[in-house]
């Protein structure tokens, strides 16, 4: 009778193994983009690009939307868009630090916790 069942399914349907290998590989990159953003923060990748670059003012346009801008010959529209897709990036890669931070607190005892602090402060200071 189980196997008239299974023959009963679509094959469309993953199996069971198969929705195991596809959780494991969305866990797996999850957790290796939230660690990436984490060594990224604190290895100074922002430097490399300049904070201007994700302002959200179009009034202060930051100059490197500006070259773009020219560069490429973007519309007003087009400067507008990019403006707001970098906003959306630098607001993600926020919320990724802040989920990645929040975990690794609450993996380190109250003395780690301490010291991990000093650490992101030493190097927001550095900045």
């Amino acid at each position: 009778m189980e196997a008239r069942i299974t023959a009963d399914l679509p094959d469309s349907l993953p199996r069971p193994a198969e929705k195991i290998a596809i959780v494991s590989f969305v866990l797996v990159f999850l957790c290796g983009m939230v660690a990436g953003a984490v060594i990224m923060s604190f290895s100074g990748h922002a430097d490399l690009h300049g904070k201007t670059a994700l302002a959200a003012d179009l009034g202060t346009t930051p100059v490197s939307i500006r070259e773009w801008k020219e560069q490429l010959n973007l519309t007003d529209q087009q400067t507008v868009q990019l403006n707001s897709i970098l906003d959306d990036v630098f607001r993600y890669y926020d919320n990724v630090l802040a989920d990645g931070n929040s975990r690794i607190m609450q993996i380190l005892n109250p003395e780690q916790q301490r010291k991990y602090q000093q650490l992101i402060a030493a190097h927001r200071r550095n900045k």
